[in-house]
């Protein structure tokens, strides 16, 4: 849901209709999809050479391999290739005959069957599932869910044969196998997999036609009926011939080989074995080759993965069973995770690249086949009874809960990774969810409050349930970036309330404020509260937009622009509020501290820290361009404003910060209020809630609306 209704996701019509899921079966079959393509992607061709040498007489045409290979190096090619031109005269070396064997395939196990059925027939492996099942269930086959490959001692083998005598395409090679003089019977090899349950797929009886059944179901169970027969037969028989020649000190050799006997090959006409008749060389013959030539060539990166090949690397990383492992595939293509060509090859989507490169960012490797072998080798430990289940539910829960958390902690990897393929959707509601919860909502109970970014690029964190629930915590306007930690604030309640690492724009906050740091919008951070009294809720020369999109004043910047009407508490004289009064004296700073020079005095303002101030401009709404004095000490909380000393006001604020905290790897934080305790007038408050409105023009601090919380007498006290 984050990154369908923050990213235009061009290749669905109603892109809010579409599911983006994480699974621990399907990611790793993703993964393994973008890795190659990325292989591919990352290939860079060679060029290399190589010498090519044939030799033609009455007998047919040899064509020899150099045993070198290649080689990448064209000066030292061209120098061996002239030494073999320069002498070219070939003399044959070795001479070997020996019988060669090729083998039937194991009985049919299922994932044998879907690989088998899209190297064949295209067929995918959904698709032969549903083929497969159909062919169970009018019983022609066994049950095609299996992981056994190999047969029982007491199956009775010639049984299944003696059904397939009649068919008229293969019955005369079952009538073969039945006959002990033809000797064509072996019995099956047993591919080592068993799983107690079921059987290898084989044929239960003869197919003879069902009305309205497709090309697909007769294809395959034609396939299931000569592969039975060809597991049981005699492996073809071939007589291999190797001929090593020898031009100038290099070698070179030629195979070839004749087939003596089919077998097997007669009745499983999916496979060939290729007889190349090479002419007959004697050891110590010499001859002159009739082409020898030095021909390049470049290296090629690997093909997309074939679904065969998928399937492989599912099979060999435990990824899925023999039942589920087509789901997993046919998942990607529904979810637009991965395309699929004509030839059954696997390409990654730019959603899926976007997907594993952001969860390959994030440093958890869940897009790898570690966490789901594991737990296929713990569940299967628990069946052999070496494990317990509730000591392997608890480890898998642990792993599970680690990788939630970590990756609820990234999700702006995530979204950094979709940025680079897709654009904003920038729809009207939407703000950039930067995919982290920071706490669970206190007005509706019922959601989680996330960091969010506006259209304008300001930063909030509000309800996850919006529009429903429009409780917001409006930040600073001097943030460039933020990002939720990991770190937990120990003094807000109920949490947990995660801390933001928030990056401020130096221009826009006094120079002793941290550009870096780790602040919590719980209702406990003082410093927040000041930056956003200092600086406004909206970014420089920003308008303030609500999450719909409509120009809108965040609650502080309404405080303040009621304050054109409202009297001063203190003087009781409208065009100013009491934070600005020219009468106004701190009290916490009347008894301290004294200006040493005036605004007319030759010398620098001075605190009564001993620092000299510095003259900045405000950001604020309603008092942008305005000037004012403030103490460079971090630990200083003098303020002053310009005209003010014009007029005569030799006294500024300053309460002492004390040890608070601003670098960014500090947790401590002053004010003590934890959200949802009671203490003082402000127990509860926050920033600037968008609900539960406060009386205009009330100090954050102690709720009193006579001040504003940089000139509260209580403040660094409740």
């Amino acid at each position: 849901m984050l990154l369908r209704d923050a990213f235009v996701l061009d290749f669905a019509g109603d892109d809010r209709s579409i599911v983006l899921s994480y699974g621990p079966c399907q990611f790793p079959t993703l993964g393994f999809i973008v890795e190659r393509y990325w292989e591919i992607q990352a290939h860079e061709p060679e060029e290399f050479w190589t010498i090519n040498c044939s030799h033609t007489s009455e007998e047919g045409t040899a064509t020899f391999s150099w045993m070198r290979g290649h080689l990448f190096d064209y000066t030292c090619a061209v120098i061996i290739y002239e030494m073999c031109v320069e002498d070219p005269m070939a003399t044959v070396t070795d001479v070997k005959h020996k019988e060669k064997l090729k083998y039937p395939p194991y009985p049919l196990s299922t994932v044998e069957l879907q690989k088998r059925a899209s190297r064949f027939f295209r067929m995918s492996s959904e698709h032969t599932m549903k083929v497969a099942e159909e062919l169970y269930q009018a019983g022609f086959i066994s049950y095609p869910r299996t992981e056994t490959d190999g047969f029982s001692v007491n199956t009775d083998l010639h049984a299944i044969v003696r059904e397939q005598v009649a068919d008229p395409t293969w019955g005369p090679y079952a009538q073969q196998l039945l006959d002990p003089e033809v000797r064509l019977w072996r019995n099956p090899s047993n591919g080592g997999h068993d799983d107690k349950a079921h059987p290898p797929i084989h044929p239960t009886k003869l197919f003879a036609g069902v009305p309205g059944w497709t090309e697909d179901h007769k294809r395959l169970y034609e396939f299931v009926v000569r592969h039975f027969l060809a597991c049981v037969s005699q492996p073809a028989v071939g007589a291999e011939t190797k001929v090593e020649i020898d031009i100038a000190g290099e070698q070179f050799s030629a195979t070839g080989l004749v087939i003596k006997a089919r077998n097997y090959l007669d009745v499983y006409r999916f496979e060939s074995w290729g007889g190349v008749v090479i002419p007959t060389y004697n050891i110590e013959q010499q001859f002159i080759p009739t082409i020898l030539t030095l021909d390049s060539g470049v290296t090629r990166p690997p093909p997309l993965l074939s679904e065969s090949d998928l399937l492989s690397c599912m099979d060999k990383a435990g990824i899925g069973t023999d039942a589920t492992m087509h789901d997993h595939i046919k998942k990607l293509l529904d979810r637009h995770y991965a395309t699929k060509d004509a030839n059954t090859r696997f390409s990654p989507t730019k959603l899926g690249e976007a997907l594993v490169m952001g969860y390959d960012d994030m440093g958890y490797e869940l897009w790898k086949p570690y966490l789901r072998s594991m737990m296929e080798c713990d569940m299967k430990e628990v069946s052999m009874g070496s494990k317990s289940k509730s000591q392997v539910l608890e480890s898998c829960l642990q792993q599970m809960k680690a990788c939630f958390l970590d990756a609820r902690q990234n999700k702006i990897k995530l979204l950094d990774a979709m940025e680079m393929f897709f654009e904003r959707s920038g729809r009207s509601g939407d703000a950039q969810n930067f995919g982290a919860t920071v706490m669970q909502c206190g007005v509706c109970n019922e959601s989680d409050m996330l960091l969010k970014r506006r259209p304008n690029g300001d930063f909030m964190v509000g309800c996850q349930r919006f529009p429903l629930c429009r409780n917001v915590v409006w930040l600073p306007g001097a943030i460039s970036d933020a990002n939720v930690t990991g770190n937990i604030c120990p003094r807000c309640t109920p949490g947990p309330v995660f801390l933001i690492q928030f990056k401020f724009r130096r221009m826009e906050i006094p120079p002793n404020y941290d550009v870096d740091y780790l602040g919590c919008v719980g209702g406990c951070d003082d410093i927040l509260r000041e930056l956003v009294e200092i600086c406004g809720t909206g970014s420089r020369n920003a308008t303030p937009m609500t999450a719909r999109g409509q120009t809108s004043d965040p609650p502080n910047a309404t405080n303040r622009r009621n304050t054109g009407s409202t009297p001063c508490s203190r003087c009781r004289q409208a065009g100013h509020s009491s934070n600005d009064c020219p009468s106004q004296v701190s009290r916490s700073c009347r008894a301290q501290s004294t200006i040493s020079n005036s605004r007319n005095s030759a010398g620098p303002i001075l605190c009564n820290c001993g620092e000299a101030c510095t003259l900045r401009t405000a950001n604020t709404e309603s008092n942008r361009g305005r000037k004012f004095y403030a103490c460079q000490s971090r630990n200083c909380d003098f303020f002053v404003w310009e005209e003010n000393l014009e007029n005569g006001a030799a006294q500024g604020r300053c309460a002492a910060r004390g040890n608070s905290g601003r670098s960014s790897s500090s947790t401590a934080r002053r004010g003590g209020r934890g959200r949802g305790q009671r203490g003082g007038q402000a127990d509860g408050l926050r920033f600037v809630s968008a609900t539960g409105e406060r009386v205009p023009g009330s100090c954050f601090v102690c709720g009193d609306p006579s001040h504003f919380a940089n000139t509260c007498p209580n403040r660094g006290r409740i």
